[in-house]
C-alpha cells in the first residue's frame, strides 16, 4: 500500500484551486500538452494498428483455430475489457489530486508491459497453437483490462488539460494523425503478408506494436497536468456504489443517454465477424484482409479530422449520430449484399463510425456533469456499456450458427434503435447545461 501511494503521488502536497485557475493553467500549457498528447496518441494508434481487433487479430486467431468461440472471446475482451473496470475506479480517481501518476506510473505495469508478452504468442504458433492461443488471450486480456483500470484517470486528465471548446479539436487532430500513421502501418502489414511467412509476419507486427506503444508512454509522461486537491469526501466502495442510483434518478438527460448507449452496445454483436465471414465464405487471402485494414484506416482518418472540427462548433451529439448512421449502413450492406466486392465499403463505413465513437462518443460524456463528478459519469457510462459489450459478442457467437446474415442484421437493428433513442431522447448537454447531483 505504501508503494502504491508513492507510485500515485498521493502524499505530495497540492493546493486547492478554482475551476478558473485550472483552466488558466491549462491555457498556459495548451501548446505543450497538445504536442505531447498528439505524439502519444499518434504513436499509440500506429502501434495498435498492428493488432487491429477488426482485421489483424481475427486473422491471427483464424490461423490457430476454426472455432468461432475464440472470435467471440476476442470481441468480448476488446469491447468489455476496457469499459467494465471504469466505474470501480471512479471514486478513487475523483479523490486523487493528480491523475497523471495513475495513467503513467500504474499504466506502465497494467497496460504497456503486456504488449511484450503478446509479441511472444506468434513464436509459439508452429509447435503449439493451443499454447499460442493461451499466451495471446492472457496477454491481450491483461493489456485491455489494464487499460480499462487507468482509463477513467486518463479521460479526466484530458478533460483538465483541454477545455470544452478545444477537446474536439485535439481529439480530431490526434486521431487523424494516428490514423495517417496507421495508413503507413497498413502498407507495412500488406508487405509482411506478401513477403514474410506465418508466424514470423505476425511476430514482427506484434513487436512493432509493443515498440511504438512503449514510445507513446514516453510522450505521455511529458504532459503537464493541472493538479488540484480534491474536496470529495471519502466513501467506502460499497457506500459509493449504493449512491450511484441518485444520478440515474435525478439526471434525466444522462439517464436517457445511458439507455441509448446500452442499445448501441448491442451493435457489437457483429464485431469481429465481418473479417471471419470473408475468410470462411469466400476464402479471401491475407493480402485481401490487409486491403480491408487499409480501407478501414482511411475511414478513420477522414472521420477523425471532420468530427474533431464539427465537435467544437456544433457539439458531439451530431457527430455521434452520424457515426451511428454509418455503422448502421455498414452492417446493412454486410447483411443484405453478401458479396466480397462490397466489403471495402463496409470497412470504410466502419472506420467512419469508429472515429465518431472515439471523438464524440467518449467526449460527450464529459459534458453531462461538473468537473468534480467527471470520473463518476465516465465510469457509469463506460461500465454500463461494458456490461452490454460483454453480452453482445456472445450473442453474436450464438447467432453464427444460424448464419452471418443474422449476426449483421442484429447489429444493424441495434444501431438503428440506439440512434433513434439518442436523437429523440437526449438533448445536447452543451446547450442545456449540467445538473449537480450530490453523492454525499
Amino acid at each position: 500500500m505504501r508503494f502504491l501511494r508513492w507510485l500515485l503521488r498521493v502524499d505530495v502536497p497540492t493546493p486547492v484551486r478554482s475551476t478558473a485557475e485550472i483552466e488558466a493553467e491549462a491555457a498556459q500549457n495548451y501548446r505543450w500538452n497538445f504536442l505531447f498528447n498528439l505524439l502519444d496518441n499518434s504513436s499509440f494508434a500506429f502501434g495498435f494498428s498492428f493488432i487491429n481487433v477488426s482485421t489483424i487479430l481475427p486473422l491471427f486467431i483464424g490461423k490457430l483455430t476454426d472455432n468461432p468461440l475464440f472470435i467471440g472471446l476476442l470481441a468480448v475482451i476488446a469491447q468489455a475489457g476496457w469499459l467494465l473496470p471504469q466505474l470501480f475506479t471512479a471514486h478513487a480517481v475523483e479523490r486523487l489530486p493528480r491523475k497523471k501518476p495513475v495513467v503513467v506510473n500504474l499504466g506502465l505495469f497494467l497496460e504497456r508491459l503486456p504488449y511484450w508478452v503478446l509479441a511472444l504468442s506468434p513464436l509459439l504458433a508452429v509447435r503449439s497453437p493451443r499454447l499460442a492461443l493461451i499466451v495471446f488471450f492472457v496477454s491481450f486480456a491483461w493489456l485491455i483490462f489494464g487499460a480499462g483500470i487507468v482509463a477513467t484517470a486518463w479521460q479526466d486528465m484530458i478533460a483538465r488539460m483541454f477545455t470544452v471548446q478545444r477537446r474536439g479539436r485535439y481529439f480530431g487532430t490526434a486521431n487523424f494523425a494516428g490514423t495517417l500513421l496507421a495508413m503507413v502501418s497498413a502498407g507495412i502489414i500488406a508487405y509482411l503478408f506478401e513477403h514474410v511467412a506465418f508466424p514470423v509476419n505476425f511476430f514482427i507486427m506484434f513487436l512493432l506494436a509493443a515498440l511504438f506503444i512503449g514510445l507513446s508512454w514516453i510522450f505521455l509522461a511529458l504532459v503537464r497536468e493541472p493538479a488540484q486537491r480534491s474536496e470529495t469526501p471519502a466513501l467506502s466502495q460499497r457506500d459509493y456504489l449504493r449512491r450511484l442510483p441518485l444520478i440515474i434518478r435525478h439526471d434525466h438527460n444522462f439517464r436517457n443517454f445511458l439507455l441509448a448507449r446500452m442499445v448501441l452496445g448491442l451493435g457489437g454483436i457483429g464485431s469481429g465477424f465481418i473479417t471471419i465471414a470473408a475468410l470462411q465464405r469466400w476464402q479471401v487471402g491475407d493480402a485481401t484482409v490487409a486491403q480491408y485494414n487499409f480501407v478501414l484506416v482511411i475511414g478513420q482518418a477522414l472521420g477523425s479530422l471532420a468530427f474533431g472540427f464539427l465537435a467544437d462548433h456544433i457539439g458531439h451529439k451530431f457527430n455521434f449520430l452520424f457515426g451511428i448512421l454509418t455503422g448502421f449502413v455498414a452492417y446493412l450492406i454486410a447483411w443484405l449484399i453478401p458479396d466480397p466486392q462490397w466489403y471495402p465499403l463496409v470497412f470504410f463505413l466502419q472506420g467512419l463510425s469508429g472515429s465518431a465513437f472515439i471523438v464524440s462518443g467518449m467526449m460527450l460524456v464529459l459534458e453531462f456533469c461538473v468537473p468534480e463528478r467527471r470520473p463518476t459519469y465516465i465510469g457509469l457510462a463506460n461500465t454500463i456499456s461494458g456490461i452490454v459489450g460483454f453480452i453482445a459478442p456472445m450473442l453474436g457467437t450464438a447467432l453464427v450458427g444460424l448464419g452471418y446474415g443474422w449476426v449483421f442484421a442484429s447489429s444493424a437493428c441495434a444501431y438503428l434503435l440506439g440512434g433513434l433513442l439518442l436523437l429523440i431522447w437526449v438533448r445536447e448537454p452543451r446547450r442545456v447545461g449540467v445538473g449537480v447531483v450530490p453523492l454525499a
